[in-house]
Parts: structure tokens; C-alpha cells; sequence
């Protein structure tokens, strides 16, 4: 339907999709019928006033100390942005009163607005990363907008003018852009007195044009400006994880292009991600985007939302890697039919996302006739290794550890793996994000749990360290997971406050020390050479460090991947397919995407 939809305007002469346009997003958008079942929640949740008053006496559920502002405030990105709730109601009114005068809502008027299924609106909030985790973060932005046959009315924009000029108005607008989109709007429209020079030119550089005028619009008499036009697109950042070279030898001018030429995807959880490598093994480009945004106001990823991402991003960050290859190989363009395979990861993973790069990879190989390769995701992250160090090479022992998954592998060879054990309940990853979720430090929970670590004593609460001496390699994270919350919970009750360095330090301590002890067993019993590390956690710098210090003391060597190859990332992917292609390992256009996969048998 929507290659229809493209291909009737492309006939009526309205795009061509081979011009520089092709670059557009809004080219080629999904169109959804709904917001999301987690948002439309959100939305319904926040509008209650019993939600408002709870959260001003600490409810778990409104509260400003949520992950949206505790993201912001661990990244130092200074501004947070979520859906507006009823408890901030009178935050919204006050600034209302200094930024609009006398034409300024109450706060029933905006707190009334909030339970409509027709409006959206979106508030911004200073994150200072100085300030105390428990403190409120002070409201310095707001906008709405009323969704009615087809076109979003903005209704309100105001900024607090201490924060003016950090693109504050312009994001919020295209939150509201966003949402509306959803509830079935395709045009935007707006009032905006006739002397702000300052925000017409903001509405125009979004697209807006001048379509009329309200004389003595506002209670002062001044004129209105009515502005129309398209709704303003909203795309997911693509990045490159790394800078691209020119070629092995960093030699300036067109690089002879190494055979073959692979462009692969990644999507089996919340980063769109596309990558190309060449025959000699090169990473042309490494592209991600990423949704964390997104699920932040969740706490953890939202399924129905992470494909709903995935298939916004996926046209641009494949765009962006193919250009990004062609800058590299100092080539005018790398095209789909330039290529000689496509590869995607096919397992295991949320089965929706995974849909989303599998159909997208497979629609790519048969259009460009060209074959098609799936590897698994857990693969993946071996594999991973060798973007930092090209000449690694099995037998290893590998320690996976990432939200989803926790296990020890004995790789003999590439495409040889023995799993010695894995969790029985929770991953790593997930139990950093429950311990960060109980702590109200925000999503994802590893960063900043390992940020405060870094500043406390491990060795200040005597959290257990399960299956220790069990005598198998499996792991055990969820007993741990309630200690940690049981005394979280339990200081909350006595009244005393909270050691987050400490708490954190403690619990990363309980999981390093068994996840290094039963890595120590298993190189011990294999005889294997070299350890190696894989998945996000593989970034935690105190787990790190831990293995340095248990190589040098067992004399195996250690490799470890960059860290921006640990979390999910195509070019890891990219190195699977290498080898798949070398061996005509190729898969049929009937391969489905699986949320199980097996690390033993990986295609």
C-alpha cells in the first residue's frame, strides 16, 4: 500500500523518488491508526487528578524523579521532555502567566485539556545533572495541540525565558507533531501574534506559511497570524558509531572496492542499526539509531513501540550507511544493485522488531537479486570482538552478558559453539535496569548504576552472591535482584535515606564477583587460550576491569570489543555475514525472524 501510495504520486508528478527528495523521511511514512497501547495508558494515566495528587505525595507512578528526567540528568543532556501530566497542571498555569499576560489559561483550563483523546500535549523540564536524584525538576517548557478533521491546532507553545534559544519550542512541536501524526492529522495551523517575529520564523522554517490574519485576536487587540502547512516530519537520529576510513591503508582518493560487498541489519530490540563491510573485512560504515527516548518513559522496552520505531528508521539508516560507504570508499554512490548480498539477524530477539529488519532485508535481496544471509544476534556479539582486534580468532571462552541474555560459550571455532551455562531467570542487564527502576534512576539501568558505583563502597552491604559455588556454570540474577529492592524498600520504611553510591557498588559487586568466578572455572576446564566478552554489560567498567585483573592472574589473553561495538550494532552483524558469504551460507526468502534462537545451531 505504500509503494502504491509512491507510485501514484510519483505518476501524478508529485515526488521522484530518484531525486535528492530520496533522502526525505517523509517520503515514505507509515501511517498508524492509533497511538501506541503504552502511550494511549500514558495518556489516560496522566490525565487523572487522583494521579496528580498522588504524585505529589511520592506515588511511584507520577513523580518528576521518572526516567525521562533521570536519563537527561545522566547524560548531561540538560533538557527532558515527556508527556504532560495533570501534576504539573499549576507549574504550566504560572509559567502561562509570565510568557502569555492576559491571555493565559487557568490551570483547570490545562489540566481539562489533558484527558481529551483528541488533544497532545508535552512539557520540558531542566534536568540539571547537579542536582539531588529525589529533586523536582523544574518545568521550563510547554506545548499542545487539538487534533480535528485531519489538521493539529497548535493551541499553546511557551518557553520560560531563562531557556530560550536551546530549541526548546522546536522540539516540543515535534513531539506534538509526532503524536498527531498518530491520531490522524496531516496538516498543522496556528495563531501567533502579529509582532513575534521570532516564531514565525521558527513556524516557517518547519514549514508553515502565512495563510491569513485575525485582526484584534488577542485581549490586547493585537493582530493574529494565522500560519498553515504540513505536519513537520519527526525521524529517528541515524549516527555512525565510528568514523569511516578511506581505506585499510587511510590512502585519499576512490578505494578499490574489496569483494564482497555486504550491506547488513540489525533491529532485534531497540536500535535500528545498518552497517556495509567489504571483502577485505572493513567496516565502510556502522550506522545506529536509537530508541531509548522513547521506552525511557517506560522503563523498558516497549515492544509494540520498538517496531513501530524500527520501521520508521529503517529506509533512513540504510540510506545513511550506503552513503556513508560510498564517502568512504571516496565513491560518488554505493547502490542497492552495487552490492553482492544483504544479511540481517533473524533471532532471536522481540519478534516484532525482528520482523521489521528480516522483511525489510528480504524485500532488498530479491529487489536487487542479490542473495540473502540471517545471522543470529548472540552470534553477533562474538563476533563483535573482531571490529576491535581483527587477527582474534577462536578457541575462546566468551561471557555474554546483555539485557536479554547471560551466558558462558566455548567457541572452538567460528560457527563452532558450546554453551556452558546461563541464566535461569533474570539477565544482567535486566537486573541493572530493575535495581536502577527501584532506585529511580532511570532506563537503561547499567550506565547509571555504574556511574554511582564508581563512587561507592562495594563492600558496604553484604548482598548474596547466588550460585557461587553450584558447581555448573548457570546463573542466577533474580535472588540478588529482590535483595537489592527488599533493602532499597526496607530503608525507605525506616525513614533513612538512601546511599545510592553504596547501594549500587554493592550490588555490581554481587555480579561481577560471580560472573568472573565461573569465567575463571571455565577457562580452567576448557584450556582455552584466550576470554573474550560480548552484549551491552561488556561495557561496564568495573566488570572490565575485573576480568583484566583474572587474565593476567590466569596468563589467558584478553579481548574485549570497542565499547561502541557492545551494545547492538550492525557492524557485528556485518562480520557474521563475511563469513556466511565466504562459505555459501545463503538462506531462502522464506526464513522467518524467531524470538529463540540457537547459539549452538546459529542459522
Amino acid at each position: 500500500g505504500l509503494l502504491q501510495a509512491v507510485q501514484a504520486a510519483w505518476r501524478a508528478g508529485q515526488c521522484d523518488p530518484l531525486d535528492a527528495r530520496r533522502h526525505d523521511p517523509g517520503l515514505l511514512l507509515p501511517v498508524y491508526t492509533r497511538l501506541s497501547d503504552a502511550e494511549e495508558n500514558e495518556r489516560q494515566r496522566l490525565a487523572r487528578a487522583d494521579d496528580a495528587l498522588a504524585g505529589k505525595r511520592g506515588s511511584k507512578h507520577v513523580t518528576m524523579n521518572d526516567t525521562a528526567i533521570a536519563n537527561a540528568r545522566a547524560n548531561g543532556e540538560g533538557i527532558a521532555y515527556k508527556p504532560l501530566d495533570a501534576r504539573h497542571g499549576a507549574d504550566v498555569a504560572a509559567l502561562e502567566a509570565a510568557v502569555m499576560g492576559t491571555d493565559a489559561w487557568s490551570e483547570a483550563l490545562v489540566v481539562d485539556e489533558l484527558g481529551r483523546v483528541d488533544r497532545v500535549w508535552w512539557a520540558a523540564y531542566a534536568a540539571d545533572p547537579k542536582m539531588p536524584l529525589t529533586a523536582d525538576a523544574p518545568l521550563v517548557g510547554y506545548a499542545g495541540g487539538w487534533v480535528v478533521d485531519g489538521d493539529v491546532q497548535i493551541l499553546k507553545v511557551g518557553v520560560d525565558p531563562a531557556w530560550r534559544r536551546h530549541g526548546i519550542a522546536r522540539a516540543l512541536l515535534a513531539r506534538v507533531a509526532d503524536d498527531a501524526r498518530n491520531l490522524g492529522a496531516r496538516t498543522c495551523s496556528l495563531e501567533v501574534r502579529a509582532a513575534n517575529a521570532g516564531a514565525q520564523a521558527l513556524y516557517g522554517a518547519l514549514g508553515l506559511t502565512v495563510a491569513g490574519k485575525r485582526p484584534r485576536y488577542y485581549s490586547d487587540g493585537e493582530d493574529a497570524v494565522i500560519m498553515t502547512g504540513p505536519l513537520p516530519t519527526v525521524t529517528l537520529a541515524a549516527v555512525p558509531n565510528g568514523p569511516c576510513t578511506q581505506g585499510a591503508d587511510g590512502a585519499a582518493g576512490a578505494c578499490e572496492v574489496a569483494r564482497p560487498l555486504i550491506l547488513a541489519i540489525e533491529s532485534s530490540c531497540d536500535e535500528t542499526a545498518a552497517a556495509v563491510i567489504d571483502g577485505a573485512g572493513v567496516l565502510r560504515s556502522d550506522v545506529v539509531a536509537s530508541q531509548v527516548d522513547f521506552h525511557a518513559r517506560f522503563g523498558g522496552v516497549v515492544p509494540e513501540i520498538a517496531s513501530r520505531k524500527h520501521i520508521e528508521a529503517i529506509c533512513g539508516v540504510c540510506d545513511e550507511a550506503l552513503d556513508a560507504a560510498a564517502a568512504s570508499l571516496a565513491r560518488p554512490s554505493v547502490r542497492w544493485r552495487d552490492l553482492d548480498a544483504v544479511a540481517v539477524t533473524y533471532a532471536p530477539g522481540l519478534v516484532g522488531a525482528l520482523v521489521v529488519g528480516v522483511a525489510f532485508a528480504k524485500g532488498a535481496a530479491w529487489g536487487a537479486d542479490i542473495p540473502f544471509i540471517v545471522a543470529n544476534h548472540l552470534e553477533g556479539h562474538l563476533y563483535a570482538n573482531k571490529i576491535g582486534l581483527p587477527d582474534f580468532a577462536p578457541p575462546a571462552v566468551v561471557s555474554l552478558v546483555s539485557g536479554g541474555n547471560t551466558l558462558l560459550v566455548s567457541m572452538a571455532g567460528w560457527g563452532d559453539y558450546k554453551v556452558l551455562g546461563a541464566t535461569i531467570d533474570d539477565a544482567v542487564g535486566e537486573a541493572f535496569d530493575k535495581v536502577a527502576k527501584a532506585l529511580g534512576l532511570g532506563y537503561p539501568g547499567g550506565p547509571v548504576v555504574s556511574k554511582f558505583a564508581a563512587e561507592g563502597d562495594p563492600a558496604a552491604i553484604p548482598f548474596p552472591r547466588a550460585m557461587l559455588h553450584s558447581g555448573d556454570f548457570s546463573f542466577s540474577l533474580s535472588g540478588l535482584k529482590t535483595a537489592v529492592v527488599t533493602y532499597i524498600n526496607n530503608e525507605r520504611a525506616a525513614g533513612r535515606a538512601l546511599n545510592v553510591p553504596d547501594i549500587c557498588a554493592s550490588f555490581e559487586a554481587a555480579v561481577v564477583d560471580v560472573q568472573v568466578a565461573k569465567a575463571r572455572t571455565a577457562l580452567r576446564e576448557t584450556g582455552a587460550p584466550t576470554f573474550c566478552l560480548g552484549g551491552g554489560v561488556a561495557a561496564n567498567p568495573a566488570l572490565r576491569a575485573a576480568y583484566e585483573k583474572m587474565c593476567a592472574e590466569e596468563g589467558v589473553r584478553l579481548v574485549m570489543p570497542p565499547l561502541a561495538s557492545c551494545g547492538d550494532n550492525a557492524g557485528m552483524i556485518a562480520e557474521v555475514a563475511l563469513d556466511r558469504y565466504r562459505a555459501g551460507a545463503f538462506s531462502p526468502l522464506s526464513t522467518d525472524a524467531l524470538a529463540q534462537g540457537d547459539l549452538e545451531q546459529p542459522y
